[in-house]
């Protein structure tokens, strides 16, 4: 694995200069130093759900916090605004936007899902929708989104088509053809498409979506705003706003590229409906823009936004620069779940060009897995007695024909794995061999006891 992470790294989707000019790139034992205050002993090999941030970004983001406790007046009034101005425009140069006004610094794609939902809701409410116009959406979409539109939409009249996404899934296509039904449903009997919020990776079961294409038939269909929500997306897959062509677009940058928690940006298309997108947080900055609202919601730590400067010399550090470490993450993670499953006698969930830098991997049908609460009981019984964190996913089996089988029996259990720069080929080892030994003393998930 090690000489993995140190392969060239290339890529022509550059819109700023990502590429660092360094004559000698960071080492193996930097590597190591950057990522030594996490658990030892623990295989981490769920990148996805937290993110990880490096040694010497967590002590920029501990200057900005000491900066603000010594003069806080200061800080207000002469570096705040300009600090974030900054990381905002790191930003729009990462993610090719016209403006950086486009662009606003908020605490996670759960924030962006209120901030979209809430202006569809208001129009529900103020009567420019008819009650029954639809919100689409994957089926497999973030529980926090579904609860936001729970909140804000169905409660003021719209209604919600969810897609469902197939699994495993073997080509762009059938999620195109599910998708254009979806909108074809929402547009029956009169009704209106209001609005459609496409993943651009899915959280679980992980899929790399192909987000262009689904925009473009929104597009074509009339479809009135589009929302992406690719909390995975930056550090993990190029990302061209401009190209994708949404109205709204958020991702995490707390998740793969390097930021403490909790900081994402929200992307929001110049339009005329711009002045009606707020920050659900109503402060002082009211009324002057979303990018403007989210630089100040009151006394808090903003310091996570403020160091993704810091974040982008870092990651400048190696080889191929973001671009290079998302390359080498995607190569690996493919390499280390076709291990896994060979071992396994298993599948992948998708093709490796469906896959970013996590990968869903099929588990041994003898592990019997027939619901969420065997996947979290295995999920725990890993954690707690082989040093494991992965998270699993249960998979129902719709069409027995068409689920994937092992030579004992159908397969409905699946791990999905990450890879980020500080993983070692033994994480992954040490999650098959722990996975082989449950097979070979024949225990099942309801066969596992956790503490």
């Amino acid at each position: 694995m090690d000489s993995d992470r140190g392969e060239n790294g290339d890529s022509s989707h550059n819109h700023v200069s990502k590429k660092p000019k360094l004559s000698v790139f960071i080492s193996e034992e930097e590597i190591r130093q950057e990522f030594s205050h996490h658990q030892r002993g623990i295989a981490r090999i769920n990148n996805g759900s937290f993110g990880s941030c490096p040694a010497s970004i967590i002590a920029a983001q501990k200057e900005w916090q000491l900066r603000f406790l010594q003069q806080p007046d200061d800080f207000y009034f002469n570096h705040l605004r300009k600090g974030l101005l900054e990381s905002r425009t790191v930003v729009k140069g990462l993610i090719n936007a016209d403006s950086v006004d486009e662009v606003s610094l908020i605490d996670n794609a759960t924030t962006a899902a209120a901030i979209v939902l809430q202006q569809i809701g208001r129009a529900f409410a103020q009567g420019k929708f008819q009650k029954g116009d639809v919100v689409v959406m994957l089926h497999c979409a973030f529980q926090s989104v579904k609860k936001s539109i729970q909140a804000y939409v169905t409660g003021a009249g719209g209604s919600v088509i969810e897609v469902q996404l197939p699994f495993p899934v073997t080509s762009n296509e059938e999620i195109v053809s599910e998708f254009r039904k979806g909108l074809e449903k929402g547009k029956s009997d009169g009704r209106h498409v209001r609005l459609a919020i496409i993943d651009h990776i899915t959280s679980m079961p992980c899929v790399v979506v192909p987000v262009e294409e689904l925009v473009k038939i929104c597009r074509q269909e009339g479809v009135d705003q589009v929302f992406v929500d690719a909390a995975h997306a930056i550090g993990s897959v190029p990302v061209d706003v401009k190209e994708i062509g949404a109205d709204f677009y958020v991702s995490n940058l707390h998740k793969w590229f390097f930021c403490p928690p909790s900081v994402a940006f929200l992307y929001c298309r110049k339009s005329p409906l711009s002045s009606e997108v707020h920050h659900p947080v109503v402060s002082h900055e009211f009324g002057n823009g979303l990018a403007i609202e989210s630089s100040w919601i009151g006394t808090r730590d903003y310091s996570s936004q403020l160091v993704v400067p810091s974040v982008l010399e870092f990651v400048n550090r190696f080889e191929g620069g973001i671009e290079g470490i998302m390359m080498r993450n995607h190569e690996i993670v493919v390499k280390m779940g076709e291990m896994l499953a060979k071992s396994w006698g298993t599948n992948l969930g998708a093709p490796p060009e469906m896959c970013a830098s996590m990968i869903m991997v099929g588990l041994p049908s003898r592990l019997f897995i027939s619901s969420e609460e065997d996947a979290m009981r295995l999920r725990s019984y890993l954690r707690q007695h082989h040093g494991i964190e992965v998270p699993l996913h249960y998979q129902a089996p719709s069409d027995v024909e068409g689920v994937p089988k092992d030579k004992d029996g159908l397969i409905t259990g699946y791990a999905r794995i990450s890879h980020q720069v500080y993983n070692s080929f033994d994480d992954y080892c040490k999650f098959r061999d722990a996975i082989n030994q449950l097979v070979e003393q024949r225990r099942s998930c309801k066969m596992l006891f956790t503490e």
